[in-house]
């Protein structure tokens, strides 16, 4: 394949909308791929940050067309997310409203995004399955009937989507590779991505595998490979994979489907960013993860496209959060059979935001608001001297003695908490009971060394996670 090694630069535009698509490919060259050579088509470089970008504009193009969408209406769909970004950026840019039902497993990172550009953001179920009233495409459907002027997108039943990746998608694929696609992986969240992309290879003679990545707890790869739902569960990874197959996804044009773990696509999608540089969101891992295996069960050379799909700056707080991962259980930290089990953030480790008696009150408020914790614990020449609290500080602001600036120069010391309830790391778990009931935090020592805290909410996630 010889492409430019100096990028093509247009002149400026007067929209964002005119550089939705012609994104780049780049080579995976520091990631072991067996005899395959794998690419990447940057979707993430859309303006709008994803792959969605493209079916936003090509569905409500075609509801202006069909008469569905007028002047001053109201845009509503079901989304994990990136189709909201995406229809909020071409609705707003088009005069529209926006109306978004999400699960509320999503990213924050997302929701805020979401909010910040304006659109109408309901959070929803994201443990009930398809037919509740919960479930976000029915509750969308419902809101869109009830909005004068609301138009439901559903990406999931609307043939604009895989349109859009018939027209744009693939022949960028196509062209890009010079013609040569031995597999092209993708996952399936609505079906527009997989099954218009194979429909354009097909019809340019392209004899490519095509492989669905799905996240283990979809129920479409059991479809896939065996005719019938795999087994069903919940699962982290965000945008793909489905307990029902959506109108939009031709299944009969997959010749292969993968279950990945979400430990596996994270573990892939930080190893691309600390191998190859990409920084890519949780779906990303997936598909590569499969067309990883796929590459390495290759015994000829093969040319294999896959997608970064959105970019990872999404997902810092999850995906790239070391203690988010062992909150959901998806790290390979040794368990010890003790309390030290339940604490995500270790102090040995650098992992626990802590305050020195001397610090200010206003630091340690400044660190608590950053971590988002409501806690710190006090550490002097290493050893644990004290915890403050919100409520601490709540005390000392309440007087007027001082000004409120005086108030946040005192020190640490003057508010923390000395008497403290401490348990020995080796105690039961039913140690930690007496001093919830109390409403405190749990100190964990080993000895006299301060190994973490314990909150309600760690004892919780510990015992969901290990029933």
């Amino acid at each position: 394949m010889s492409l430019s090694a100096t990028p093509v630069l247009s002149g400026p535009t007067g929209s964002l909308l005119d550089l939705i698509g012609k994104t780049p490919m780049v080579e995976v060259t520091k990631i072991d791929t067996g005899k395959c050579r794998l690419f990447l088509k940057l979707e993430a470089q859309n303006p709008g940050g994803s792959i969605k970008d493209r079916i936003a504009l090509s569905m409500i193009d075609a509801a202006e067309q069909e008469g569905f969408l007028k002047p001053g209406g109201t845009i509503v769909e079901a989304t994990a997310g990136n189709t909201g970004l995406a229809l909020t950026l071409v609705g707003q840019a088009k005069g529209y409203k926006v109306l978004l039902v999400i699960p509320d497993k999503m990213s924050k990172e997302k929701i805020q995004h979401l909010r910040a550009m304006g659109a109408d953001v309901r959070l929803t179920r994201s443990d009930v399955p398809h037919g509740h009233p919960e479930y976000y495409t029915d509750m969308a459907e419902r809101l869109a009937q009830q909005i004068p002027g609301g138009f439901y997108v559903n990406q999931f039943a609307n043939d604009a989507n895989s349109a859009a990746h018939f027209r744009t998608t693939g022949p960028e694929i196509w062209e890009q590779m010079d013609h040569k696609v031995d597999a092209l992986v993708a996952g399936i969240g609505s079906g527009g991505t997989i099954t218009g992309i194979a429909r354009y290879l097909k019809s340019v003679g392209s004899d490519a595998q095509i492989i669905l990545a799905d996240p283990v707890g979809s129920t479409l790869a059991g479809i896939v490979n065996e005719g019938v739902p795999g087994p069903e569960g919940s699962y982290t990874v965000e945008g793909i994979g489905q307990n029902f197959v959506p109108d939009t996804a031709d299944i009969t044009l997959i010749d292969k489907a993968y279950s990945i773990p979400d430990a596996e696509a994270i573990g892939t999608v930080r190893e691309l960013l600390l191998k190859e540089g990409v920084l890519a969101g949780s779906s990303s891992g997936t598909l590569i993860a499969a067309a990883l295996r796929w590459c390495r069960e290759q015994t000829e050379p093969k040319r294999v496209v896959t997608f970064v799909c959105d970019t990872g700056a999404k997902y810092l707080s999850k995906v790239y959060n070391d203690a988010w991962l062992a909150e959901q259980g998806l790290t390979d930290r040794p368990l010890h059979g003790d309390l030290s089990d339940l604490i995500t953030r270790k102090y040995e480790n650098g992992d626990v935001v802590t305050a020195g008696p001397g610090d200010t009150l206003d630091t340690a408020f400044k660190r608590m608001k950053s971590a988002d914790v409501s806690q710190l614990p006090v550490i002097q020449d290493g050893r644990l001297v004290g915890i403050l609290d919100e409520s601490d500080i709540v005390h000392i602001m309440n007087t007027d003695e001082i000004t409120r600036k005086e108030r946040f120069a005192k020190p640490v010391s003057s508010a923390m908490t000395r008497d403290l309830d401490t348990v020995q790391v080796a105690e039961p778990l039913d140690a930690l009971i007496p001093l919830f009931d109390r409403d405190r935090v749990a100190i964990v020592l080993d000895g006299e060394k301060f190994v973490g805290l314990i909150t309600r909410t760690d004892l919780i996630n510990h015992l969901s996670l290990n029933r």
